[in-house]
């Protein structure tokens, strides 16, 4: 299990300077094994660990992924909800675990990982809060839809074969917080008092949505073919919408359309990605691979010599520039999509 001790030579990189490294002073596997340490390292909420767990299955990591299932079962609710430390109120992001757990048992055959995704997705199913028409709220403690629900829940479904409730969340979000004119999500939906919560184009939600569209476009079969056309589509425009407001450099600010928010490295990370996926499953046209590259370029450029990833919106509150598991994750993300790609 590459990169589980941190033993004397890894201990000796990383006692130098704290300057920041670019991809050509660090490169290739050992810029991937320090981030992937960097990830572990750091605490993790319900949607953290989950995140960090499909990193980890990018890379091809599997004894680690299948250590973090455990863990994320241990810390679970009677009702299934996965890896529910600090993270009570939480509804969809604990679903982000599922892919881990899920991938868990493909590895060891150890039913109780087949458990713990059929309980979870009896939760989603039938006891998680709802709005009216079905969509998932994001908490227990408000009648809420967010952009980052996309991606906790939905390709989670998808990946269970119920790839009709899927594309129904996914049409959902879609119908409570697209912005038509720009292309974008907006954050938050208050369903009870039928306005925005939070109406801001969050660069973070956008992304998340995008890698979504991009996992669940990926597993949906031949005879849902104008669901994946569909599916394809929506992707389609949201990376437009996002990489008309890119910045020259290949960042995008915290909120993408306010250049008096801070700079958020992670969405170019996420956009990435998710271009990566497209065009290696050849759904998504290879001229997004140049604006790809150079939003990949920019995030290596943030990383320091610890192998972690700065100048991102930052955990625990996500309100401010800082570091978070999420960039880290979405890091190894996108050189697993990039590597795949180049084969």
């Amino acid at each position: 299990m590459a990169g589980a001790v941190c033993g004397l030579p890894v201990l000796q990189a990383l006692l130098g300077s704290n300057s920041k490294v670019s991809a050509a002073e660090t490169s290739g596997e050992s810029l991937i094994e320090k981030v992937k340490m960097a990830m572990l390292c750091m605490q993790r909420a319900s949607w953290e660990q989950g995140v960090a767990m499909q990193g980890l299955m990018e890379i091809d990591e599997k004894e680690l992924v299948v250590i973090m299932a455990g863990e994320a079962i241990l810390r679970s609710n009677k009702d299934g909800r996965l890896a529910m430390l600090g993270s009570d109120t939480n509804v969809t992001d604990p679903g982000s675990n599922g892919p881990g757990v899920l991938y868990a048992y493909k590895v060891t055959g150890d039913e109780k990982f087949k458990k713990a995704a059929d309980t979870l997705y009896k939760y989603y199913k039938s006891k998680a809060p709802k709005t009216e028409d079905g969509i998932l709220r994001h908490l227990t403690s408000a009648t809420q839809v967010w952009s980052d629900s996309m991606f906790m829940a939905p390709p989670f479904l998808a990946l269970m074969g119920d790839y009709d409730e899927a594309v129904k969340q996914v049409d959902g979000y879609r119908k409570y917080l697209w912005n038509s004119e720009k292309k974008l999500f907006s954050h938050m939906w208050d369903d009870r008092k039928k306005e925005f919560k939070r109406s801001d184009l969050w660069g973070g939600g956008n992304g998340w949505s995008a890698a979504a569209l991009a996992q669940i476009i990926e597993v949906l079969p031949k005879e849902k073919e104008s669901d994946r056309t569909k599916l394809i589509g929506y992707e389609k425009e949201l990376l437009d919408g996002c990489i008309s407001f890119m910045r020259s450099d290949g960042l995008f600010y915290d909120v993408i359309d306010k250049p008096d928010t801070f700079i958020d490295a992670n969405l170019s990370q996420m956009l990435a990605y998710s271009i990566y996926k497209g065009v290696k499953a050849g759904w998504l046209e290879d001229n997004y691979l140049k604006v790809a590259d150079k939003m990949r370029a920019a995030a290596h450029s943030k990383i320091d010599k610890y192998g972690v990833i700065h100048d991102v919106c930052g955990s625990p509150f996500f309100d401010r520039s800082g570091t978070s598991t999420e960039a880290q994750a979405f890091f190894l993300m996108m050189e697993g999509a990039y590597a795949k790609l180049k084969g």
